[in-house]
């Protein structure tokens, strides 16, 4: 009996002793975990907005396209015996670029010129002979029917030797080549591609409150990022219809190439908009922004806590932007100490 009085009192201290120790591992383990305290004030760095004297000259930032551009392809079968052109090359319309082997075509062509000078002949002697009722007239008029069909397949050989050269479908360069000689063409098979950059297509994306300011065939000035002292004039061809998910709308231009075919497809450029009025605008550093490119917005500062603001911006130059909407004087905007900000948000303001 004793023996087991004295194993139940075991059984408890050890007991007594593991939950002792559990909970004394807990304490030390919350101890050593960061408690973040959301009601403590956030170090921020801020700016009180003034409005500030600026030209709002608006530049918009597009991209070259060029006016045309195609995949040349054979319009019938054959062999390449050779490729006369390669990548870079300036071609004008109707050049030649590739040849197909035509050597059977021309043999074909040869046989069907020999039934021609014989049916020629048959209808010649055939015709004197009905003149005469020595024949009957359905045996000229068979000939005479003979000689049709075989100008037909003379024609026809014709074409499809034409067609073994293929040609420029117009003025360009070769920017692709997708094939070489002893290579097998046929229909629809890419074989180089033409890119016409001698006229550009600039296209440029516009929020919906300023794209009033393109009106169709009016001309605006635009220059290519890599030759900015090259001014170029594109006249809107395409105002979009339909905006795309930054509610932005396309507006396209067309553009003349300078002589020597210096700007290329695929580069970037800017369409100026010039205003000569000075205006007083909101200007914030870029880096005080936040958000999205669907919705801007900054943190304001407003009875000690952070705010966020929704913004709309209409023109960015070096590191800072133009708030069109959104902020007034006096309001005072979060400049850096973005770390752990929150909307609501307690926040003290350093120097």
């Amino acid at each position: 009996m004793k023996k087991t009085i004295i194993y139940i009192v075991v059984a408890l201290a050890l007991i007594a002793i593991v939950v002792i120790r559990l909970k004394s591992n807990k304490e030390t383990t919350v101890n050593r975990v960061y408690q973040y305290d959301k009601e403590q004030a956030i170090n921020v760095q801020a700016i009180i907005l003034m409005l500030e004297s600026v030209k709002n000259d608006i530049s918009y930032t597009g991209t070259f396209e060029p006016n045309k551009e195609t995949k040349v392809s054979a319009d019938i079968q054959g062999k390449i015996n050779s490729v006369l052109v390669d990548v870079g090359s300036q071609v004008k319309k109707g050049q030649a670029l590739i040849q197909l082997d035509n050597s059977l075509l021309k043999l074909q062509l040869q046989t069907v010129e020999i039934q021609i000078e014989g049916l020629e002949a048959d209808v010649k002697r055939y015709t004197v002979l009905a003149n005469a009722d020595a024949i009957q007239g359905v045996q000229l008029e068979k000939t005479i029917l003979g000689l049709k069909s075989a100008n037909v397949q003379k024609a026809t050989l014709l074409e499809q030797i034409n067609k073994t050269t293929i040609v420029a479908p117009f003025h360009g360069i070769v920017t692709a080549k997708l094939t070489e000689e002893g290579a097998f063409a046929a229909p629809g098979v890419p074989l180089l591609q033409i890119t016409d950059i001698s006229l550009l297509r600039f296209t440029v994306n516009v929020p919906e409150q300023e794209i009033s300011q393109f009106e169709s065939n009016q001309t605006y000035a635009i220059t290519a990022d890599v030759y900015p002292e090259t001014l170029l004039t594109g006249k809107v061809i395409l105002t979009g219809s339909k905006a795309n998910l930054g509610n932005s709308f396309p507006v396209q231009f067309s553009v003349n190439n300078t002589t020597d075919l210096k700007i290329k497809s695929g580069m970037f450029g800017k369409v100026q908009l010039k205003n000569d009025k000075e205006g007083k605008h909101i200007i914030i550093p870029a880096s005080s922004i936040v958000g999205t490119n669907i919705q801007t917005q900054v943190y304001t500062v407003k009875n000690g806590k952070a705010m966020l603001q929704n913004i709309t911006i209409s023109n960015r130059f070096q590191n800072k932007v133009l708030v069109s909407s959104g902020l007034t004087e006096g309001d005072v905007i979060i400049t850096n100490g973005f770390i752990n900000l929150f909307d609501g948000a307690n926040v003290s303001i350093s120097n």
